[in-house]
């Protein structure tokens, strides 16, 4: 089969993947936010999507997912640089699209998918010698988001050590102009959040993919070559670590620089496998086969976590709770026709508006019961398990 072929079979298979993700979640207080009261760039993607194809969680989420379908290609054509072999770079995209949190922030109202479908379209035009549309891109960047200067950060090394002076210059220009537009948080006395830095890693690559590529990054800063692709993952790795010692971790300004390493892991893994006897690479099948389980695991929990629901006691400690609950209470309330509901709670209400249920009208929507009044209750349940309860009051 033809490598474009491969590739195109996993942007799809992701897609759709996205797509089922989507179905399953509520819109959260957070995301609602964003699309009602905040006026930043998320927003108005969020409402020109929204405005165009409908107020529904497909379009909320949409620009999201074609970040999604742009940045596995960039990766795909940054990889064909260093990458010789069809096989390498058709399991990079794949391990790419595998990884825990990129699925969950290809789902989601966030910044980090934007921050890394900008960074790979610079990667893409400065690695094939479009120097001058890459500096366009770099400068656009500087007002998207704040996060970026760690990208210029990471490139201030790459143009010392590689002695592009142009680079260095517009890199360190643009990190004075971010740090003096946004600032960036280094106070504090230290807390010890260093391991809850690690964590947060091992979650957004799965635990043994995390260790790898903490194994590649070392191997190639002390034996292989390095190019700007791991300048970025290796300089932002070891920044995050470092800050981590003082404040606690803030995923979406790291993890987007990070993630977009997979190229270099499956160049190590490969080139590793490759030099050594068929006899001789049992631990690397091991390890292929232990790393593909849990890649798989992870994509099933993301997709398939409800039924999660039963092992917990407490709901509210379900990792996606926050993006549950709300559209299943929507059906029930349009089912007895109530497009109009009184709720105490501002979060709740601002969630039900996206979903056409507007704040007012003669029904009033509680949390707990009150004995006083006749009540209508309402269980939301996943896999026959309450997950919670409204009491509807006219």
């Amino acid at each position: 089969m033809k490598e474009t072929s491969l590739v195109f079979i996993i942007i799809i298979i992701s897609t759709l993947l996205l797509l089922y993700g989507v179905d399953s979640l509520s819109i959260s207080y957070k995301e609602a936010v964003i699309l009602f009261e905040e006026r930043s760039l998320l927003h108005y993607l969020v409402y020109f999507s929204t405005k165009l194809f409908g107020q529904n969680d497909l379009a909320l989420r949409l620009p999201f997912i074609i970040f999604h379908i742009f940045s596995l290609v960039l990766l795909y054509k940054i990889g064909k640089l260093f990458l010789k072999r069809k096989l390498d770079r058709v399991a990079s995209v794949a391990l790419y699209a595998m990884l825990p949190g990129v699925n969950s922030v290809a789902v989601l109202v966030n910044s980090a998918y934007i921050t890394i479908f900008f960074t790979l379209l610079f990667l893409y035009f400065y690695m094939y010698k479009y120097r001058k549309i890459s500096f366009l891109v770099l400068i656009i960047t500087l007002f998207i988001d704040n996060s970026f200067a760690i990208l210029y950060f990471s490139l201030i090394f790459y143009s010392i050590f590689n002695k592009e002076k142009q680079l260095f210059a517009l890199s360190l220009i643009l990190f004075g102009f971010s740090m003096s537009l946004y600032g960036f948080d280094t106070g504090g006395k230290p807390k010890g959040y260093f391991l809850d830095a690690l964590g947060v890693y091992a979650t957004v690559f799965s635990l043994f993919v995390f260790l790898y590529l903490i194994y590649a990054l070392y191997r190639i800063l002390i034996k292989e070559e390095k190019n700007l692709l791991w300048y970025i993952s290796f300089f932002t790795l070891v920044l995050s670590l470092i800050l981590s010692l003082r404040q606690r971790l803030l995923v979406e300004d790291f993890i987007a620089f990070v993630v977009i390493s997979t190229p270099l892991l499956i160049k190590v893994f490969l080139n590793s496998y490759r030099v050594r006897l068929p006899q001789h690479r049992k631990y690397h099948n091991i390890t292929f086969g232990i790393v593909s389980i849990f890649l798989i695991l992870n994509l099933a929990i993301i997709y398939f976590n409800k039924p999660l629901y039963h092992f917990l006691k407490e709901p509210t400690q379900h990792a996606a709770y926050k993006h549950h609950v709300v559209k299943d209470l929507v059906e029930v309330l349009k089912s007895k026709n109530i497009n109009h509901i009184n709720v105490e709670d501002k979060k709740l209400a601002l969630r039900l508006k996206f979903y056409g249920i507007e704040n007012g009208g003669t029904y009033k929507l509680m949390h707990t019961n009150s004995k006083e009044k006749e009540s209508d209750k309402i269980d939301i349940k996943y896999y026959n398990k309450v997950v919670k309860s409204f009491y509807l009051y006219r």
